[in-house]
């Protein structure tokens, strides 16, 4: 793997400064010759995955699962900038912005601007996807919910 330019490392880290040290202490020890890289084509798909959720969490109003969604897709952004130095960093950067906006809708319990901003969310993951020369890979809001094994109303809610 090829070191990452000067400012992608920063872009990453000042993301990765916003994930919880809990995340990382999670996280299994391993010496460098025995470390597991995931393809990026794995972490974009748990990305999209945490995409689904976090809409039908927001949608649903469940603002606790909803924001940990949020920070399901922050934390797949970084491990994606960390390991694979091919991501501009303005696409970083543009979804780091727009994911602080999300959160703040969800901190407020506002479902029209949660509305709004996943739209841009979704927005800018396609803008990535077209610079990055995937263009046919086109996320859109989902139109249904395909997890009938999970629970999206808040806890006490029918």
């Amino acid at each position: 793997m090829k070191a990452m330019p000067f400012a992608a490392v920063l872009v990453a880290m000042s993301v990765a400064a916003t994930i919880p040290t809990s995340w990382a202490e999670s996280l299994p020890a391993a010496s460098n010759s025995e470390r597991y890289v995931p393809q990026l084509a794995n972490i974009m798909t748990a990305a999209q995955l945490q995409h689904l959720k976090l809409w039908s969490a927001g949608t649903a109003r469940n603002w606790p699962l909803a924001a940990y969604e949020l920070q399901q897709i922050k934390e797949s952004l970084v491990e994606a900038a960390l390991l694979y130095r091919g991501i501009p960093v303005s696409n970083i950067t543009t979804l780091a912005s727009t994911i602080s906006v999300i959160s703040e809708a969800i901190d407020r319990k506002d479902p029209d601007r949660f509305v709004k901003e996943f739209g841009e969310l979704t927005k800018g993951c396609n803008s990535c996807h077209q610079s990055m020369d995937r263009a046919f890979i086109v996320l859109r809001t989902p139109a249904e919910q395909p997890f009938s094994n999970q629970a999206f109303q808040p806890k006490g809610k029918p």
